[in-house]
């Protein structure tokens, strides 16, 4: 009976902007008789959805609260302004903090980014969520800073976005319980961390089938009468013969 034919599944959370299509695609090639349940949960709530059991790992946002749990950083994302298509930034192909300086900035309560002095002027509000703030941004009331990945999540025809060069980034990790490390979730840190099938950290894959030994083939009798032993050679005095 398969893992599939008695429930067991790897699950595995995922917070807006990451896109674990191809770390999944790969899990399904390697161990397809567990099958994987994705679960989209917002950023704030990510690390109290482990904690209670919600998943075996996630990707989560730096920073969060490691207490208890294992992280291993993945990569880093750009981080962009969204702006109204008609704002004098859509001109530039790049921006700095400096040049939002005196344009309203909206600071959602699910922002990622740390930010030691945040951008811009305090917008009226601040949103419960990115997507609120997108509305927001496309109704000409402020401007908005994410991480990129985001920016392409909430798009829309009438936003686009430029990269702040001195903004802070946001980091991608995978997080999972330190005291449920299991067999799947070591599976799954092979896959994202890159390792092959034939790791040995990795699953072992199934043994391959015993090759049966190579059928001797009989010696063809020596022409002459010879017994098919390699003579001396020429010249070459055998070992317990006396010359006559």
């Amino acid at each position: 009976m398969t893992d599939g034919e008695t429930g067991r599944v790897f699950r595995l959370a995922y917070v807006p902007g990451v896109t674990p299509a191809k770390w999944v695609k790969i899990w399904a090639e390697r161990i397809p008789d567990v099958p994987v349940t994705l679960v989209a949960v917002p950023a704030a709530e990510v690390v109290g959805f482990l904690r209670d059991g919600g998943a075996d790992a996630a990707f989560a946002r730096l920073p969060i609260d490691r207490d208890g749990l294992s992280v291993i950083p993945l990569y880093v994302e750009t981080t962009v302004v969204v702006v109204p298509k008609d704002h004098a930034v859509a001109a530039a192909d790049e921006v700095t903090i400096a040049d939002l300086a005196d344009d309203e900035v909206f600071h959602p309560l699910d922002d990622t980014i740390e930010w030691a002095v945040r951008p811009g002027q305090p917008a009226f509000t601040r949103p419960d969520t990115t997507a609120d703030a997108v509305k927001l941004v496309a109704s000409g009331t402020g401007l908005l800073v994410v991480p990129q990945s985001l920016a392409r999540l909430h798009h829309r025809r009438d936003l686009t976005y430029r990269p702040v060069l001195d903004a802070p980034q946001s980091q991608v990790a995978l997080t999972w319980p330190a005291d449920a490390t299991t067999d799947l979730v070591e599976d799954f840190i092979g896959i994202v961390r890159g390792r092959t099938v034939n790791s040995s950290r990795g699953r072992a894959p199934a043994a391959a089938p015993a090759e049966k030994p190579a059928r001797r083939q009989a010696q063809k009798p020596a022409q002459n009468g010879s017994s098919g032993r390699r003579g001396a050679p020429a010249g070459r005095k055998r070992r317990g013969h006396r010359p006559r």
